[in-house]
Parts: C-alpha cells; sequence; structure tokens
C-alpha cells in the first residue's frame, strides 16, 4: 500500500473504510469514511498523531512497519473517541516506550474506554509545545468544539493545524488533500450539521483563532486535508454565522390524507410568497439530508395527524433531530390533523428543550379535512413566516 505524505517528514498512515454504512450508528456514509493519522518524523523524536478504529487497525500498524519505525516517542490524542484513539493499547504493545500526549479530560475519557495506565501518559495544558527537534507540537485546547477534551495540535514550522473532527468530512474519494474541484462541500457540510452544528455557538470563538495561526494545511482526523484552508474555514463561518437562505422545511406524516391537504396548501401559499420549501417525509426520512437543510433553512414546520391524542411516532425523530443538532432557526411551526381531541402541541413543544428562546408559532390543527377556516389560518401562517424571512 502506498503511503503518502502531507509534507516532508508528516506520512499519512491512516485508514480509509470504504465499506461502512453508517457512522456511530446513526448517520448514514455514502462513501464511507476515513480514520487520519499522521506520523511525525523529526529529528530527534517521532511523533504520531490519532490513532485509527480498532477494526483497521491493521493498515496503521502495516504502514509503520513499510516506513520501518522501530520507535515512536509520543502517541498524540486530540480528542478521547475511539474512532481516533481506539488502537492504543495495541500500539503500545508495539512501542511501550510511547507516551500518550493529551490534556486531563482526554485522559480521563480514553481512561474509561481503554485498558491504559496512569503512567503511560504525559498530560499537557494549552500553549505548551512539544520538541520533537527540528519540529515543534503546540497544543491548542478547544474545549466543546466537539466533546469537552478536544484540542488541536498545530506543526509550527510546517504550519500544519491537526483538527480533529473539526472541519471534517466522512470521505474517502480524494486522494490526501481536497483537489478543489470534486464536491467536497456538500459531503462537509453533511458531517458539519450532525457532528458540529450543536457546539456552533461555541466553537465559532476558535475560528478567528485558527485563523491567527496562518496554517497553510489544515488537517482533520477525517476525510481530505486543504492546501487552502480559508475554503473550509470560510464555510464553517457561513454556516454558523448566517446569513440563512430564503427556506422552510416542512417535515410530515400523514394516515389518512387531511394532514398531507395541509401541506400541500401551506407549501403552495409559501412558494408563492417565494419562499423555497424543502419536504421531508417522516415515514422515509432521509436524516443526513434532513440536517444539511437545518443549517441554512430559516425555520421548520412540523406536519402531523393525532395518533392517541399525541404526534405520529414517524415525527418523533426529526423532532429529536431540531433539538439535539440545535440549528440557529428563527421559528418553529407546527400542523395537523386530529379526530376527537389532541395534545401534539404541547407534547412537541415538550421535546424542544433547546429551544425556549425559538419562536414557536400558534399551530394550526384541524378536525378532521381541512375546512375554508382551515385554509384561512394556513394563510395567515404563510403570511407570518413569510415577514419573519423579510425581517
Amino acid at each position: 500500500m502506498s503511503i503518502q505524505q502531507l509534507v516532508p517528514s508528516v506520512f499519512c498512515v491512516g485508514s480509509k473504510d470504504q465499506h461502512r454504512v453508517l457512522f456511530d450508528q446513526l448517520m448514514p456514509l455514502s462513501e464511507g469514511t476515513s480514520y487520519n493519522a499522521y506520523l511525525i518524523k523529526g529529528s530527534e523524536k517521532t511523533a504520531l498523531i490519532d490513532t485509527v478504529y480498532p477494526p483497521c487497525h491493521q493498515e496503521l500498524i502495516q504502514k509503520l512497519k513499510d516506513l520501518h519505525i522501530d520507535r515512536i516517542d509520543y502517541i498524540i490524542a486530540n480528542h478521547g473517541e475511539q474512532d481516533h484513539t481506539g488502537t492504543l493499547p495495541e500500539l503500545l504493545k508495539l512501542f511501550p516506550e510511547a507516551k500518550i500526549v493529551t490534556n486531563a479530560k482526554c485522559k480521563e475519557i480514553t481512561m474509561g474506554f481503554l485498558p491504559l495506565q496512569e503512567d503511560q501518559y504525559q498530560v499537557v495544558t494549552d500553549g505548551e509545545e512539544l520538541s520533537l527537534g527540528d519540529k515543534t507540537i503546540r497544543f491548542m485546547m478547544a474545549p466543546w468544539v466537539h466533546w469537552p477534551d478536544t484540542m488541536f495540535s498545530f506543526l509550527k514550522e510546517d504550519r500544519i493545524l491537526f483538527s480533529t473532527d473539526f472541519f471534517g468530512a466522512h470521505a474517502t474519494n480524494y486522494d490526501v488533500f481536497w483537489d478543489g474541484k470534486s464536491d467536497i462541500a456538500s459531503l462537509a457540510k453533511a458531517y458539519y450539521a450532525e457532528i458540529m452544528m450543536p457546539f456552533a455557538k461555541i466553537w465559532v470563538k476558535y475560528l478567528d483563532k485558527i485563523e491567527s495561526l496562518h496554517p497553510q494545511i489544515i488537517a482533520p482526523s477525517h476525510g481530505p486535508a486543504y492546501k487552502d484552508p480559508s475554503f473550509i474555514i470560510n464555510l464553517y463561518r457561513q454556516w454558523a454565522e448566517g446569513p440563512k437562505e430564503n427556506k422552510t422545511v416542512i417535515v410530515s406524516v400523514s394516515m389518512y390524507g387531511s394532514t398531507d391537504k395541509m401541506v400541500s396548501l401551506l407549501k403552495k401559499e409559501l412558494e408563492n410568497k417565494g419562499i423555497t420549501v424543502k419536504h421531508y417525509d417522516a415515514v422515509h426520512l432521509k436524516t443526513t439530508e434532513l440536517a444539511k437543510d437545518l443549517v441554512d433553512c430559516q425555520g421548520i414546520i412540523v406536519a402531523s395527524p393525532t395518533v392517541l391524542t399525541g404526534p405520529h411516532p414517524a415525527v418523533i425523530e426529526p423532532v429529536f433531530l431540531l433539538n439535539v443538532l440545535k440549528p440557529t432557526v428563527r421559528y418553529i411551526g407546527l400542523i395537523g390533523s386530529y379526530s376527537w381531541g389532541t395534545l401534539i402541541a404541547n407534547q412537541i413543544t415538550a421535546l424542544l428543550t433547546n429551544h425556549k428562546n425559538t419562536p414557536i408559532l400558534d399551530p394550526v390543527l384541524c378536525k378532521g379535512t381541512p375546512t375554508e377556516e382551515t385554509v384561512s389560518e394556513l394563510k395567515n401562517l404563510a403570511s407570518t413566516i413569510a415577514e419573519m424571512h423579510n425581517r
């Protein structure tokens, strides 16, 4: 297998898993994913940044053998999740002299997951540097960029930022760097939506800090590295800070057609007002596509019939996603139908604990099939949404 370099003396020794179809048993993978690990050979010391997902450990170990690596001094763990750290026990058997270099929180997390000992760690703090001789690694603590243990490693001489999950993409169709042509933005947006968006209000401050380093390369733990760091930095800034598109999302399910009729009426009214509507069938939901639209939509409408006074079970998953992904939306709405009684407004609102400051529009609920009154209420709802888009 060929071993490629980011720059001279910095080798790509990770793995591409093209056959993995789900990440964390949650996120569909259109082309698998990669687990990037980087070996840095200094004039005096050798460091490995990150490991790989345990089922792929043989590829990492074989690449180290092919490079004739007989000693690793430091294994840097930027983040404790096991797709980055799961191979630590195997590596420490092969390189018992190596120290796991990480922060206190990541040490705590990895010791909880893996059979590791206190004396195998070297704990670092924000701004601390590690010398490999002619190469120097500076550590930047970045808690809650993803997990509370997240940190970045910056190779000063080559100006490479090893950003762990930050700026990643579940992608395998690349060499080492993004080629500047393939549509990495769509994969990066999906990754952002499902992993980074919940913490956007926390990590957005790190974009300025990263830019102040003037990195020449950004090398995340998933997906390609970037020779033009501004490309991925600007995408993250746009996704986190806006502007939003003139778009709303409707997620719906219907049992006997009444809710479908309401969705059609509302969709037509919104489109007549120039608003793009992305409509998702909750029963056959593509969660990744929904998550991507939540990044830059203005708001979301949940459309559900009533089942035993509550919402249809199919809309619970998208409502859960709306809550945990925490997109910055300007409004959330609810429409639906019922036969003899309904509590869906209260029950759906109760699930939105992370959106207490998001306006919840007055629900439009009809008994039976839509009436002229329902049509009027949907038109009013569309007008309210259009006004919010135009503010």
